[in-house]
């Protein structure tokens, strides 16, 4: 509810009492008198919307009659940057470019926010949004994003030569990279890397010559002009929205009455996976374990630990059901796992090149694990999940661990992944970083092989040396070392699987030479 007030000075001020944040506008008038807003309205003829930056400021914003009485001192307001549908009577939904008031940013992952464009109040994703006019909030920022998913996203089918993002450098702390993808007749398609540098006075630079105060106007500049660049600035990398972190507002521990199964996608000795939808709003991928699989209160206190683990490479738990039997909800992936998708879906017509990226992709999560002081204690294709465009993602990491079956915990029999883990964890049961890079060396073979069974005799042996080269072999070797410390780092895998074909190219492109 909105009321204008006037003084003896026959000066009226209207406020909003919706807002925490008070706008006022003053207006000179005729008398002196207090109204409500739709009186004031009919009265002198008034608009009670505002044009402001774009977009209209509603009623149960303000009431400010003219963009020349607008105050707004010192609020941040925020942009989507995608759109979003509400899952919930608490959220808000909202347009890519809507604006927002943020209300309270304190807790988490999820603001409470008012939306310029409606007036309403509610909850948003804070990833979904970024301050307005910021670099942030440019389509082609990327932020922080490496060099190896830039080629991915800048090498998608469909996207030509001088598509482009801008990203933050992963080499020079305060720099950004400029990544374009081009065309050679030696290459044919290849993505170009140019290192963007601040200078000491704020602008940026590619090459000293053409210095820019803002880094909007370095973009524009080389959307105009290729100017030494390998070619012009022609479009912005398309990107795929993110996952939201979490469900909703509060939505962790949720009643199984809220998550509908749909489609049954798998079957393992613990449990299902089904496809389905929470709060009949939201796809989503859901494991149910069989009662007795694990205790409760140990998976609930897992899972908090799982959640924290964020990573583009590793799914993302959403909620779980606490109570027998578990479900764990996370992110539906289209492609399902990687053993299916390789051995029945279109992974069987992968070359060497896209299933080496595949796994760069897990060499890249499981380095985040290990950064993490974590586990996963089960890695292989079967637990590996896989999106669109390739995009390869962890699943059940840390949860064998919990697991409570008698023939499981004694390392042996059906139950057990016997052929993907390392010696001294089935022998002795110690599971370390190091028996994960064993059991990647296994999964290896499975990318090469196309989902064949570790270990079936020759028959996988003659496989795995007509489609696998020399040095993708000694790097497995590596992997089985008996003497885990003498086994590589997952950091050293990503690095070594992502420049598998491009050993030899420079990082960046000389920008001096430009």
């Amino acid at each position: 509810r909105l009321r204008v007030t006037c003084d003896t000075r026959k000066t009226c001020r209207c406020v909003s009492f919706v807002s925490g944040a008070v706008t006022v506008a003053f207006l000179s008038i005729g008398r002196d008198h207090t109204t409500d807003l739709k009186t004031f309205e009919n009265q002198y003829s008034l608009s009670t919307q505002a044009f402001w930056r774009g977009g209209f400021i509603p009623t149960s914003m303000s009431c400010v009659y003219s963009p020349l009485f607008v105050f707004l001192g010192g609020v941040t307001f925020f942009v989507a940057l995608y759109d979003y549908e509400a899952r919930t009577s608490d959220d808000l939904s909202f347009k890519k470019g809507d604006r927002f008031q943020i209300i309270n940013n304190t807790e988490g992952d999820w603001w409470e926010a008012r939306s310029i464009n409606t007036g309403r109040n509610g909850y948003i994703p804070s990833n979904y949004v970024a301050p307005a006019d910021s670099i942030q909030a440019e389509e082609w920022y990327f932020g922080k994003m490496g060099r190896k998913d830039a080629e991915r996203l800048l090498l998608n089918t469909g996207n030509h030569r001088g598509t482009f993002l801008v990203r933050e450098s992963e080499t020079t702390k305060g720099a950004y990279s400029l990544s374009i993808r081009d065309w050679d007749d030696a290459k044919g398609d290849n993505v170009k890397h140019y290192k963007i540098r601040k200078l000491d006075s704020g602008g940026y630079y590619i090459t000293t010559r053409a210095q820019f105060d803002a880094l909007q106007k370095l973009v524009k500049h080389y959307t105009e002009h290729a100017d030494g660049l390998c070619h012009r600035l022609t479009s912005v990398c398309p990107t795929v929205k993110p996952q939201t972190q979490g469900l909703a507002k509060d939505a962790w521990e949720i009643p199984r009455e809220s998550l509908r199964l749909e489609l049954k996608l798998g079957q393992g000795c613990f449990g299902e996976v089904w496809m389905g939808t929470w709060n009949g709003t939201t796809k989503v991928a859901i494991k149910t374990l069989k009662p007795g699989t694990m205790s409760p209160e140990a998976f609930l206190q897992e899972a908090q630990i799982m959640k924290k683990l964020r990573h583009d490479k590793l799914v993302p738990l959403y909620a779980v059901v606490s109570e027998e039997p578990i479900y764990i909800v996370t992110e539906y992936m289209a492609k399902g796992s990687l053993l299916d998708f390789l051995k029945e879906g279109d992974g069987k017509f992968l070359k060497l090149p896209l299933l080496v990226d595949m796994a760069a992709q897990i060499a890249d999560g499981m380095a985040f694990i290990e950064r993490m002081n974590y586990i996963h204690r089960d890695l292989r294709a079967a637990n590996i999940l896989v999106a669109d465009n390739l995009v390869c993602k962890i699943a059940d990491f840390g949860l064998a661990r919990l697991i409570e079956d008698n023939e499981y915990t004694a390392r042996q029999g059906a139950k057990f992944p016997i052929k993907w883990t390392a010696p001294e964890a089935a022998l002795y049961g110690r599971f370390t970083i190091k028996s994960d890079v064993w059991s990647f060396g296994i999964l290896l073979t499975e990318l090469v092989t196309k989902g064949r069974v570790p270990y079936p005799g020759m028959v996988n042996r003659e496989v795995l040396e007509q489609g696998c080269p020399e040095s993708l072999h000694e790097m497995m070797k590596l992997c089985w070392k008996k003497d885990p410390d003498e086994r590589p780092t997952f950091e050293y895998l990503q690095s070594f699987l992502e420049d598998y074909f491009t050993a030899t190219e420079p990082l960046y492109q000389p920008g001096e030479n430009l």
